[in-house]
């Protein structure tokens, strides 16, 4: 089983993407804030990440670029996840070294396939 891991504040939004990602075979580990998911993804081996962008500490962005620095996460897949729709928003979550981006709310129907879109552009 592929383990990923969500790094999500709202616990709403980190049970809706767990049960769809769950049902897609997956095992989720969680972090709630931006430090913690740094720390759980320099010592856990994942398939993928999901990063939401607006945490408390640091935010999704210096998250990224601080899992991107480390050793374990130069080429872990970081997918965003958030509700900030602002105009540059996008480009600066994808330079962080963000490798895709979905807005919220997300669709739990849908989400699953939108992920496996990424990677397929990834080639995983």
């Amino acid at each position: 089983m592929k383990r990923v891991l969500i790094i999500e504040d709202n616990i709403d939004n980190l049970k809706l993407i767990s049960y769809a990602l769950q049902r897609a075979g997956y095992e989720v580990i969680s972090a709630e804030t931006g430090e913690e998911g740094v720390e759980i993804a320099a010592r856990e081996r994942t398939f993928f990440i999901i990063m939401d962008i607006m945490l408390p500490g640091i935010d999704g962005v210096e998250a990224t670029r601080r899992i991107r620095a480390s050793e374990a996460g130069g080429k872990v897949p970081i997918i965003a996840i958030t509700s900030s729709a602002m105009h540059g928003d996008r480009e600066k979550i994808l330079l962080a070294g963000c490798n895709g981006y979905f807005e919220k709310p997300v669709d739990p129907l849908t989400i699953v396939d939108q992920i496996h879109a990424v990677l397929r552009k990834l080639g995983i």
